[in-house]
């Protein structure tokens, strides 16, 4: 059986929305795309690549494998986007269609996560997809969270744990290691 790992880059005030690149997720009128390329360092890379370099596979929401599709295979190479094209997409939608264009994607409605869970030789890692990694909280199948956190505070933008709504959950802090810029990398696992 895989584990659910999700990998998150946060700001302190819990905005996950469109650290990547300017014009990542402009939802709502987001003007703050690529806030989190400003505190990039080595070790950040070393903590991801740690859950990408066994067996694993990407585990998605809609909006997050619509806009990696649209992005990383059109990417020069390196070693994230050969990764993203080269591993098996689970892509969690209950209003996408198939057959999905990214090669190796595979469409999962939302009950069958627990089932893929179970089935998995290989781990599942999670990025972006705030509602997803709610709902899979929700459900107890999320096995570690990998924290990126950010030295800035955005005001607005989706967060991963809007003020609302949420499922009390206690974690414990499994690793944690601050980069020279700054960011808090931290390991999480639900607590027993």
């Amino acid at each position: 059986m895989g584990k659910i790992i999700v990998i998150e880059h946060l700001t302190l005030d819990g905005v996950m929305q469109a650290p990547g690149h300017p014009d990542e997720d402009p939802r709502d009128g987001f003007p703050h795309g690529g806030w989190a390329t400003r505190a990039q360092h080595p070790a950040m890379q070393e903590a991801m690549g740690a859950r990408m370099s066994s067996a694993w596979s990407l585990l998605a929401g809609r909006t997050t494998y619509e806009r990696f599709a649209d992005y990383w295979p059109r990417q020069a190479p390196n070693p994230f986007t050969d990764a993203l094209d080269r591993v098996r997409k689970y892509v969690v939608s209950t209003t996408l269609t198939g057959p999905l264009s990214w090669r190796g994607s595979a469409l999962v409605k939302g009950d069958a996560v627990a089932a893929l869970k179970k089935e998995a030789a290989e781990n599942l890692v999670v990025f972006g997809s705030g509602v997803l990694v709610r709902s899979l909280l929700a459900d107890g199948l999320v096995d570690e969270l990998l924290l990126l956190i950010h030295p800035l505070t955005l005001g607005t933008g989706r967060r991963l744990f809007p003020g609302s709504g949420g499922v009390p959950a206690s974690f414990e802090l499994v690793d944690s290691a601050t980069t020279g810029t700054g960011v808090l990398i931290a390991t999480y696992r639900p607590a027993a």
